[in-house]
């Protein structure tokens, strides 16, 4: 039975001036938020930002654990192969 999601460890910077998502060694990825860690609105941007980045819906991403930590665990449901957005 094949999985039909991704899970991906990423950890967060509120308050940046851009918006970046970008892969670390290790595997782990660093997420530059501009939006400050209030009422939930760096969440919403990071999941924005990771289907953004992974071209799904918006949808398709969820916060598996850590939605007030700075270190979080986001699932990426698929029904195809994730594709990263490189440009």
């Amino acid at each position: 039975m094949k999985r039909n999601f991704t899970v991906i460890s990423v950890k967060v910077k509120p308050n940046a001036r851009v918006s970046v998502l970008e892969q670390l060694e290790g595997g782990d990825w660093l997420a530059q938020l501009k939006s400050q860690p209030v009422d939930g609105k760096a969440n919403k941007e990071l999941l924005s930002l990771v289907a953004r980045h992974f071209g799904c819906p918006k949808s398709a991403v969820s916060l598996k654990s850590g939605a007030s930590a700075r270190s979080k665990l986001v699932r990426i449901n698929r029904s195809g192969p994730i594709s990263q957005n490189v440009a």
